[in-house]
């Protein structure tokens, strides 16, 4: 059992997870996995482990890495089955030189892949296998110039960071109105902070979305990339492609390392905060806590109530301004929120989910747990509350 889980959906997970796969560095693509701050992420399927955990398997314990490994073992087959049955148009690849891949990394002879293909000649086997040679040279000197590209990129970095964020605030002020709640009501079909439907859209789109995300992080706040990435989470599978974009078109910022986050400011051309802002806000952020729990929304004029679990319960203001921007998932809460109004309804803590320093611990489950102990408790189900029984 892993510590995150994120399920794709077919096509959307094409995507973000090919998206991830190829935003790696050569080493990670052979591994099959990526090394982040404090975990290991599967290139394949997003699937992560946290450092510092043990995990069990087959009555066997592992480290986070090692576990990482089994998984894609056991999951995936190996990185290259995965790479060798990818579209032609993604590895370049035709279907006859992937099958041919295969055999070769069976490590069959020429006589073996002639018989087992039904290949005239062994002769027809080597001119393939010079032929692969050929394309490896080739993507070498390809590689090269990428990276060579990148390295003369980098000396304008900040030029180039300061252009996107400009087309951004450029795209904002074209959108009217309108088009931007059409385009909200599109990617955010249960609410603005709800999930997102999907990253595959047009620059125009796109930054609109993003700014709906960045509303769900606080102002002169740090974040560590964890609280980020669980956060973001929340909207879309792929938080790492969402991430990315955030601090590509200037939503947010970050420290050289990614060891801090912030939403980033705009002071007429005054970039990211003062040091002594900075100071008091690392000191602030040693002191917070994220906690998971669950908690009621209570109508105090007829008593109903209608329960939510949530892995950060920081969470509550981004239910307040659902409800009240009218766009809240639950359709009896929210008539009645807006029959009786927002002063109405009280939001208490129930519980806080107390969580292990150490060892295994599935929050999902646990909170599932959680839900249904209340459930049972409250009964928040007709004149009670807001529930489907």
């Amino acid at each position: 059992m892993f510590v995150k889980k994120q399920t794709y959906k077919e096509g959307v997970w094409k995507l973000g997870g090919n998206e991830r796969l190829f935003n790696s560095s050569i080493s990670d693509m052979k591994r099959g996995y990526s090394d982040e701050v404090d975990e290991y992420v599967c290139l394949i399927c997003g699937e992560s482990v946290q450092k510092g955990v043990i995990y069990p398997k087959d009555n066997v314990l592992y480290e986070a890495e090692k576990y990482m490994k089994l998984h894609i073992e056991s999951t995936h087959g190996s990185i290259f089955e995965y790479l060798t049955d990818m579209d032609k148009s993604l590895s370049g690849l035709s279907h006859h030189q992937s099958k041919l891949l295969k055999l070769f990394y069976q490590d069959m002879s020429d006589e073996e892949i002639k018989n087992e293909m039904g290949i005239g000649s062994s002769s027809t086997i080597r001119n393939h296998r010079f032929v692969l040679r050929e394309k490896e040279r080739q993507a070498k000197i390809f590689l090269v110039l990428m990276d060579l590209l990148r390295e003369g990129s980098n000396k304008n970095y900040k030029n180039v960071k300061r252009r996107i964020s400009d087309v951004a605030c450029s795209k904002r002020s074209e959108v009217t109105r309108e088009e931007k709640d059409k385009i909200i009501e599109r990617y955010f079909p249960e609410g603005v902070y709800g999930p997102l439907k999907a990253i595959d859209m047009r620059e125009k789109n796109r930054i609109v979305v993003l700014e709906q995300l960045v509303n769900r992080f606080e102002q002169d706040k740090l974040y560590s990339e964890k609280e980020v990435n669980e956060i973001l989470k929340e909207a879309f599978p792929d938080f790492v492609t969402l991430r990315r974009y955030l601090i590509e078109y200037g939503f947010m910022d970050r420290k050289q390392n990614g060891s801090q986050y912030w939403v980033r400011k705009y002071d007429h051309g005054t970039e990211g905060l003062n040091l002594e802002r900075k100071k008091e806000l690392k000191n602030q952020y040693k002191e917070i806590k994220t906690e998971a729990g669950i908690y009621q929304i209570r109508n105090v004029e007829n008593g109903k109530v209608f329960l939510v679990v949530t892995p950060n319960l920081k969470t509550i203001n981004g239910r307040q301004i659902e409800l009240n921007t009218g766009v809240y998932r639950n359709k009896l809460l929210q008539e009645d929120w807006n029959k009786y109004g927002k002063d109405a309804f009280v939001f208490e803590v129930l519980e806080v989910l107390e969580q292990p320093e150490e060892g295994y611990f599935d929050m999902k489950d646990e909170l599932k747990k959680l839900e249904n102990k209340w459930l049972e408790k409250l009964q928040p189900y007709g004149d009670k509350g807001y529930h489907k029984n």
